[in-house]
């Protein structure tokens, strides 16, 4: 997030899309709803009728798989009703003169085209954006689980600098993270191509920076994988062991059926979690970690603001800290990794980390640092990009609007598209073992409009069958206000009916990240 989860209630308008923000953030939908008592406008893209949208001014219903043509058709009308920050597009960024090349096509009435969104709400939605003082964006996996996630993702920032709403309060590009740390597993390097904070693993100074630290040479410079490609990797034959910390892909992979082929090729899996997982279940190995309640550490939010977590019970039988399971493998296989406790590891990032070098312990102790802070003396840094961008100046990106991998045809006439649910967490491992929780959310369901329920004769709780390309699952129908014809929504929580064995498992060609959100399928009437 460029900006702060308070600053979002400071904003004149909020744009949120791809993000069912009260069922998956529902402390940060909070400050979003707490905005429009203040009579802040709220605009709300997303193909369903979700909660948020009971607060928002504005609700716009893309197709879906169409997010770059609605916002090249806001950054259209926006230039040419002359509303753009011209100082801000002069001073700050370059690129923009191809991207008004690109953007001359992306009419409101070519954009309801291909979006379905009317063009008048295109219009209205544009001027209340660029007339804003400060207007904040926020977003999630709607936005990014495309196999155009990176261009959807380039596409928002395109249309906050064309406003100039980056740098100060109230405005920014916020994705929202869907875990507690998940901020934190990337700032530590858990991406396949960087050290901690996003150094370059073929960057010789931070090769030499981590080799002096760490008293070692020879550090390799090559990036590693991204999941997907291990999977594809492991189904050639070409990928021989895993060893998965915290993750279920037997449930949250795209296309499971391939994903099961490609596990029972790997000849050696180790699973590191808190409970046995479908995907623990088959594991060589299966090593017991602690949980969050039961160490010391930091967590790094979906903020950047890094704070302490405290241990508040003990763990049970054999169970071991994430850290200590790795510094004991690494010490059998040759690399002695030895520390005494988490501070003393914190101490260590401190040294190769630039944005966490001014945060320690102590600064820690009753309150949490947003990152960059690189000097004891820093503050920290709750707003980004407040005088220059981090390459200096912001890029414009010539973004084209592009189909998914998989459209609807007469075999499979519905799009699918999949999500979570408020009394549910990813795959259940730890949510399902809650009764409150499974009382309140049992099993799987689709969801579907009521008119594509009548033509297909289903009523509601029925049993059926739904069927794409990859795979079958069955599940029980539920007719909803929020669906929109010809789409269907599956939350994707459930093992017993994952809705995963449907998805299409088609990259992002950049991010690697599957088009979890737009495939087609058929449904009917269980057998």
């Amino acid at each position: 997030m460029t900006n702060t989860i308070a600053d979002i209630e400071t904003a004149d308008v909020i744009l949120v899309t791809g993000s069912n923000t009260t069922e998956n953030h529902p402390v940060l939908s909070a400050f979003i709803k707490r905005a429009t008592l203040k009579d802040k406008t709220l605009i709300v893209v997303d193909p369903r009728k979700i909660k948020l949208t009971e607060h928002a001014q504005k609700w716009l219903r893309p197709q879906l798989g169409t997010d770059i043509a609605w916002i090249n058709g806001l950054m259209h009308v926006i230039i040419k009703e002359d509303l753009h920050d011209k100082e801000f597009i002069n001073n700050r960024t370059e690129g923009f003169d191809q991207v008004l090349e690109i953007i001359k096509k992306y009419t409101p009435t070519y954009v309801e085209d291909i979006t379905g969104i009317p063009a008048n709400d295109i219009i209205e939605t544009a001027r209340l954006f660029a007339k804003a003082d400060k207007a904040s964006i926020c977003y999630c996996m709607g936005i990014t689980q495309h196999t155009c996630g990176t261009d959807n993702v380039k596409s928002l920032a395109n249309l906050s600098m064309l406003c100039g709403h980056l740098g100060k309060a109230g405005g920014g590009v916020n994705p929202l993270r869907g875990q507690n740390n998940v901020q934190g597993a990337c700032d530590m390097g858990g991406l396949p191509n960087v050290f901690t904070a996003y150094q370059k693993v073929d960057d010789p100074s931070a090769i030499k920076k981590y080799e002096t630290v760490w008293g070692v040479t020879g550090l390799s410079n090559k990036p590693g994988l991204p999941v997907t490609e291990m999977i594809h990797k492991a189904e050639q034959g070409n990928f021989k062991s895993l060893y998965i910390i915290g993750e279920n892909p037997l449930v949250s992979d795209p296309d499971l059926n391939h994903a099961e082929k490609a596990f029972k090729n790997l000849e050696f899996l180790v699973v590191q979690d808190i409970f046995l997982t479908e995907t623990a279940q088959i594991a060589d190995v299966v090593l017991p970690s602690f949980c969050f309640a039961e160490k010391d550490g930091t967590f790094s939010n979906t903020e950047r603001r890094v704070q302490r977590v405290r241990k508040a019970v003990e763990a049970p039988g054999f169970a071991r800290e994430d850290w200590e399971i790795t510094c004991e493998i690494a010490t059998r296989m040759g690399t002695p990794m030895h520390y005494g406790s988490p501070s003393e590891i914190f101490e260590e990032i401190r040294k190769v980390t630039p944005s966490y070098a001014g945060i320690n312990w102590n600064r820690i102790e009753n309150g949490g640092i947003h990152w960059p802070c690189p000097t004891v003396d820093h503050p920290g840094t709750p707003i980004l990009h407040t005088a220059q961008f981090t390459r200096g100046k912001g890029l414009f990106h010539a973004i084209e609007h592009q189909p998914p991998a998989e459209l609807p045809d007469a075999e499979y006439p519905f799009m699918l598209t999949t999500g979570r649910i408020l009394y549910h967490y990813h795959t259940g491992s730890m949510t399902m073992k809650s009764e409150g929780l499974n009382s309140l959310s049992p099993e799987c369901f689709v969801e579907i409009s009521p008119n594509d329920a009548a033509k297909l004769d289903i009523n509601n709780g029925e049993m059926v069958d739904v069927f794409s390309r990859r795979g079958k699952i069955k599940a029980k129908l539920a007719i909803s206000s929020k669906a929109v014809d010809g789409t269907i929504f599956i939350p994707f929580h459930f093992a017993k009916a994952a809705a995963n064995r449907l998805t299409n498992a088609k990259l992002d060609p950049v991010a690697k990240i599957p088009e979890f959100k737009v495939c087609a399928i058929t449904i009917q009437k269980a057998a």
